[in-house]
Protein backbone atom coordinates (compact mmCIF):
# COMPACT_ATOMS: atom_id res chain seq x y z
CA UNK A 1 0.00 0.00 0.00
CA UNK A 2 1.29 3.57 -1.36
CA UNK A 3 1.54 5.65 1.85
CA UNK A 4 1.88 9.73 1.52
CA UNK A 5 3.15 11.88 4.35
CA UNK A 6 1.20 14.55 5.48
CA UNK A 7 1.73 18.24 5.10
CA UNK A 8 3.25 19.62 8.50
CA UNK A 9 3.20 16.29 10.17
CA UNK A 10 5.48 13.45 11.16
CA UNK A 11 2.87 10.92 10.25
CA UNK A 12 1.58 8.98 6.94
CA UNK A 13 -1.76 8.77 5.92
CA UNK A 14 -3.22 6.33 3.17
CA UNK A 15 -3.86 8.22 -0.06
CA UNK A 16 -7.49 7.76 -1.38
CA UNK A 17 -6.29 6.40 -4.91
CA UNK A 18 -4.20 3.62 -2.99
CA UNK A 19 -6.83 2.61 -0.44
CA UNK A 20 -9.54 2.20 -3.21
CA UNK A 21 -6.97 -0.28 -5.16
CA UNK A 22 -6.66 -2.53 -1.94
CA UNK A 23 -10.41 -2.27 -1.43
CA UNK A 24 -10.73 -3.33 -5.32
CA UNK A 25 -8.29 -6.04 -4.99
CA UNK A 26 -9.71 -7.10 -2.39
CA UNK A 27 -12.85 -8.17 -4.21
CA UNK A 28 -11.49 -9.31 -6.97
CA UNK A 29 -12.36 -6.50 -9.58
CA UNK A 30 -9.22 -4.88 -11.36
CA UNK A 31 -9.40 -0.96 -12.57
CA UNK A 32 -7.29 1.19 -14.45
CA UNK A 33 -4.80 3.50 -12.50
CA UNK A 34 -3.07 6.02 -13.98
CA UNK A 35 0.90 7.16 -13.86
CA UNK A 36 -0.61 10.86 -14.23
CA UNK A 37 -1.43 12.73 -11.24
CA UNK A 38 -3.52 15.49 -12.86
CA UNK A 39 -5.17 12.67 -15.02
CA UNK A 40 -6.14 11.17 -11.84
CA UNK A 41 -7.37 14.36 -9.97
CA UNK A 42 -9.58 15.69 -13.08
CA UNK A 43 -11.62 11.98 -12.34
CA UNK A 44 -11.83 12.67 -8.61
CA UNK A 45 -13.61 15.89 -9.36
CA UNK A 46 -16.32 14.42 -11.82
CA UNK A 47 -19.63 15.02 -9.60
CA UNK A 48 -22.36 12.56 -9.58
CA UNK A 49 -24.93 15.24 -8.61
CA UNK A 50 -24.94 19.21 -8.84
CA UNK A 51 -23.39 19.25 -12.60
CA UNK A 52 -23.04 23.12 -14.41
CA UNK A 53 -26.03 21.96 -16.74
CA UNK A 54 -28.15 20.34 -14.19
CA UNK A 55 -27.49 23.60 -11.84
CA UNK A 56 -28.17 26.19 -14.57
CA UNK A 57 -31.21 23.97 -15.48
CA UNK A 58 -32.32 23.76 -11.69
CA UNK A 59 -32.26 27.82 -11.73
CA UNK A 60 -33.89 28.42 -14.54
CA UNK A 61 -36.86 26.06 -13.44
CA UNK A 62 -36.97 27.31 -10.15
CA UNK A 63 -36.73 30.98 -11.65
CA UNK A 64 -39.78 30.24 -13.32
CA UNK A 65 -41.95 29.02 -10.21
CA UNK A 66 -41.49 25.36 -10.28
CA UNK A 67 -40.56 23.23 -7.28
CA UNK A 68 -38.76 19.82 -7.22
CA UNK A 69 -36.39 17.71 -5.49
CA UNK A 70 -33.08 17.27 -6.49
CA UNK A 71 -30.89 13.40 -6.56
CA UNK A 72 -34.49 11.98 -5.23
CA UNK A 73 -34.16 8.73 -4.31
CA UNK A 74 -37.19 6.62 -5.55
CA UNK A 75 -37.86 3.09 -4.58
CA UNK A 76 -40.10 1.69 -7.43
CA UNK A 77 -40.94 -1.83 -7.85
CA UNK A 78 -38.41 -3.22 -10.26
CA UNK A 79 -35.50 -1.19 -8.96
CA UNK A 80 -34.11 1.98 -7.57
CA UNK A 81 -33.55 5.27 -9.12
CA UNK A 82 -32.10 8.54 -8.66
CA UNK A 83 -33.53 11.39 -11.09
CA UNK A 84 -31.31 14.59 -11.09
CA UNK A 85 -34.65 16.12 -11.08
CA UNK A 86 -38.05 14.74 -9.22
CA UNK A 87 -41.56 16.32 -9.92
CA UNK A 88 -42.76 13.86 -7.14
CA UNK A 89 -46.51 14.89 -7.00
CA UNK A 90 -46.87 14.95 -11.33
CA UNK A 91 -44.48 12.40 -11.53
CA UNK A 92 -42.05 13.43 -13.65
CA UNK A 93 -38.47 12.52 -13.32
CA UNK A 94 -35.43 14.61 -15.20
CA UNK A 95 -32.20 13.32 -15.89
CA UNK A 96 -29.64 15.23 -17.22
CA UNK A 97 -26.99 13.37 -18.73
CA UNK A 98 -23.06 13.80 -19.67
CA UNK A 99 -22.13 13.28 -23.25
CA UNK A 100 -19.19 10.85 -21.98
CA UNK A 101 -20.33 8.65 -19.18
CA UNK A 102 -23.97 7.95 -21.24
CA UNK A 103 -22.50 7.51 -24.58
CA UNK A 104 -24.06 10.48 -26.23
CA UNK A 105 -24.35 9.63 -30.46
CA UNK A 106 -23.01 13.21 -31.08
CA UNK A 107 -20.78 14.07 -28.62
CA UNK A 108 -19.83 11.16 -26.43
CA UNK A 109 -16.32 9.77 -26.87
CA UNK A 110 -14.48 6.34 -26.75
CA UNK A 111 -11.12 6.32 -24.56
CA UNK A 112 -8.20 5.17 -26.47
CA UNK A 113 -6.17 3.83 -22.65
CA UNK A 114 -8.42 1.44 -21.43
CA UNK A 115 -10.55 0.40 -23.86
CA UNK A 116 -10.75 -3.19 -22.20
CA UNK A 117 -12.35 -1.18 -18.81
CA UNK A 118 -14.20 1.75 -20.67
CA UNK A 119 -16.14 0.13 -23.12
CA UNK A 120 -17.95 -2.37 -20.83
CA UNK A 121 -18.65 0.50 -17.98
CA UNK A 122 -19.92 2.99 -20.32
CA UNK A 123 -22.31 -0.03 -22.16
CA UNK A 124 -23.28 -0.65 -18.14
CA UNK A 125 -24.62 3.15 -17.91
CA UNK A 126 -26.30 3.13 -21.05
CA UNK A 127 -28.11 0.09 -19.96
CA UNK A 128 -28.54 1.04 -16.27
CA UNK A 129 -29.71 4.74 -18.02
CA UNK A 130 -32.85 2.07 -19.85
CA UNK A 131 -33.87 -0.14 -17.08
CA UNK A 132 -34.32 2.48 -14.80
CA UNK A 133 -36.39 4.81 -17.88
CA UNK A 134 -38.27 1.11 -17.76
CA UNK A 135 -38.95 0.42 -14.27
CA UNK A 136 -40.06 4.15 -13.88
CA UNK A 137 -42.35 4.25 -16.83
CA UNK A 138 -44.27 0.97 -15.16
CA UNK A 139 -44.97 2.93 -12.08
CA UNK A 140 -46.46 5.50 -13.55
CA UNK A 141 -43.80 8.22 -13.54
CA UNK A 142 -42.61 10.49 -17.22
CA UNK A 143 -39.49 10.31 -18.01
CA UNK A 144 -37.15 13.12 -19.35
CA UNK A 145 -33.58 12.56 -21.07
CA UNK A 146 -31.79 15.33 -21.45
CA UNK A 147 -27.96 15.73 -22.82
CA UNK A 148 -25.31 18.01 -21.12
CA UNK A 149 -24.72 19.65 -24.73
CA UNK A 150 -28.74 20.88 -24.87
CA UNK A 151 -29.30 24.64 -24.96
CA UNK A 152 -31.24 25.58 -21.60
CA UNK A 153 -33.91 26.70 -23.40
CA UNK A 154 -34.55 23.48 -24.64
CA UNK A 155 -33.97 21.66 -22.09
CA UNK A 156 -36.60 24.16 -19.76
CA UNK A 157 -39.18 23.78 -22.54
CA UNK A 158 -38.87 19.64 -22.64
CA UNK A 159 -39.31 19.52 -18.98
CA UNK A 160 -42.06 22.35 -18.98
CA UNK A 161 -43.98 20.72 -21.56
CA UNK A 162 -43.78 17.30 -19.56
CA UNK A 163 -44.56 18.70 -16.39
CA UNK A 164 -47.42 21.47 -17.42
CA UNK A 165 -47.35 24.84 -15.13
CA UNK A 166 -46.15 25.93 -12.54
CA UNK A 167 -48.41 25.63 -9.50
CA UNK A 168 -48.82 29.26 -7.34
Amino acid sequence: MVKQASPGKGKSKETVASRSATEAAAKGKVYPFTADPGRAANMRGNRRSDTKPELALRAALHALGYRYRKDFRLDLPLRRVRPDIAFTSRKVAVFVDGCFWHACPDHGSRPKNNDWYWSPKLAKNVERDRAADEALAQAGWTVVRLWEHVPLTEAVAAVVAAVGGPRR
